[in-house]
């Protein structure tokens, strides 16, 4: 028996975004823009589902008089995580 991904980590942006953050302390939302190719609407929206489970912390501060928003990972996020990717190998490993 297979067992459940995480619907919320199983989104292939929302999984980039947990990959990236997953690697660095701390991300701007313009970085993650970049990187995942997504547009700002896609972004913004995946990220709020994120914050709302507890898998990032969104941070909104000012760089001179720009906005600036910054992204990090919870340990929360962290477990999430690594189950999905332990529950994705044992699919790999099924016979």
């Amino acid at each position: 028996m297979f067992k459940p991904l995480d619907p919320l980590l199983h989104s292939e942006l929302r999984l980039a975004v947990m990959s990236l953050l997953l690697g660095l302390k701390e991300v701007e939302y313009s970085y993650l823009k970049e990187q995942t190719g997504a547009t700002a609407g896609n972004l913004s929206v995946q990220l709020q589902k994120l914050y709302e489970a507890n898998y990032i912390v969104i941070e909104k501060s000012f760089k001179g008089n720009y906005p600036l928003t910054t992204c990090r990972i919870t340990k929360k996020g962290i477990d999430a995580f690594e189950k999905y990717v332990d529950t994705l190998n044992s699919y790999i490993k099924k016979k």
